[in-house]
């Protein structure tokens, strides 16, 4: 029994160890390929993102012609937004300048009824709303992924692996919440008029003086 254990001992200190380092590694690759899968995901809907907004300015333009300033900056936040990025991190960031932009383009459409009304305003912006709310459920899960891969890059004895096979940290995609809800108002160009402000009372009259 004691020859058992004195043979089998060695072959467990041994083994363990390997099948510890191969499931570890195992591990990383299959966080590396989630998080990698969950921002081809983001990049999907960020495009379609960004294929929307060419077509929501000139529909705006039909209306407000005059709002260059507003159409130049989203113009310029698409650009940005739509060209390479060092990583989530950075494209985070620009993804954020247009989400902005886009903000003051509705807040210029708030002024137009009839621009509110229009079917093809109505259905951009559902289309861009559907696509914000696609970006949304795909960065919270990415960014799960990120926390649990970064979590194992920086825990012992996980640690050893990563540094071991060059498993780093990835960056979190941390985009601001887009408004572009805006909700369009029915103007029937009925307002009430104004209350007229109730009459004076009449002004007293003084009593007729007594005859001398």
């Amino acid at each position: 029994m004691e020859l058992l254990i004195f043979l089998v001992l060695p072959i467990v200190v041994i083994v363990l160890p390997i099948v510890w380092a191969i499931s570890t590694y195992n591990g990383f690759v299959r966080l590396r390929n989630l998080v990698q899968e969950a921002w081809r995901q983001i990049d999907v809907e960020l495009q379609r993102r960004h294929d929307l907004i060419p077509n929501l300015v000139e529909t705006v333009k039909g209306y407000a012609s005059h709002e260059r300033a507003v159409f130049e900056e989203v113009t310029r936040a698409r650009a940005l937004a739509s060209g390479p990025a060092s990583g989530p991190a950075e494209q985070a960031a620009h993804e954020n300048v247009l989400t902005q932009a886009i903000g003051r383009l509705f807040a210029v459409a708030e002024a137009y009824p009839q621009l509110r009304a229009s079917e093809n305003f109505q259905q951009l912006q559902a289309e861009l709303t559907n696509t914000e709310d696609r970006i949304a459920a795909g960065r919270r899960f990415y960014n799960a992924n990120v926390r649990e891969l970064n979590t194992k890059v920086e825990t012992f004895p996980a640690n050893i692996i990563a540094n071991m096979f060059n498993f780093e940290r990835a960056e979190y995609f941390e985009a601001e919440d887009p408004q572009v809800r805006v909700a369009p108002t029915v103007d029937f160009g009925q307002s009430a008029a104004p209350a007229e402000p109730p009459a004076a009372p009449p002004a007293a009259t003084e009593p007729p003086a007594p005859e001398a």
